[in-house]
């Protein structure tokens, strides 16, 4: 039970769920995506590039998920070895992952059925693509607030006195 007053260990679970939450999420969306858009590329092969921009979308949470760790990696010294950060500091780093790593599964998820959506609107109406990207991006607004919340609460932990 040492392991769980381990400063330490919350920040590297928290670094653990901000990738891993927010890449299953964007696993998942990339791949709902990827479903709708194969058989409509294998219909028309030369909607291929109008697709690929609707199936990468729902990817983005996983990059954000991403920088959260390499950030929470970088303040507390795991990077480099020299890690000496208290419980405290540790809990408050597993806090602050778990915007991006909720936010960005959600969103994910949410961002693939949208982009779905918008391949079925450019698999009879090429020419509307950007409508259907506008409409995908519409979701990405809420992981970005989930991004930008995490960065922000991992920023200052290094330099509390707690």
């Amino acid at each position: 039970m040492e392991m769980f007053s381990s400063g330490i260990f919350w920040a590297l679970l928290g670094a653990s769920f901000a990738t891993l939450f927010a890449c299953i999420g964007s696993a998942k969306g990339v791949g709902i995506a990827s479903e709708a858009a194969s058989g409509v590329v294998a219909e028309d092969p030369s909607k291929f590039g109008k697709m690929i921009v609707l199936q990468l979308l729902p990817g983005t949470q996983g990059l954000y998920g991403f920088v959260v760790t390499v950030m929470i990696f970088l303040n507390t010294g795991i990077i480099g070895g020299n890690y000496d950060i208290s419980l405290t500091q540790g809990l408050l780093y597993f806090a602050a992952s778990l915007p991006v790593a909720f936010g960005g599964l959600l969103s994910a998820i949410a961002q693939g059925r949208a982009a779905a959506a918008g391949i079925s609107i450019v698999a009879k109406r090429p020419e509307e693509s950007s409508k259907a990207i506008v409409s995908t991006t519409l979701v990405e607004f809420y992981a970005l607030l989930s991004f930008l919340i995490s960065i922000l609460a991992v920023l200052p932990i290094s330099g509390m006195q707690v």
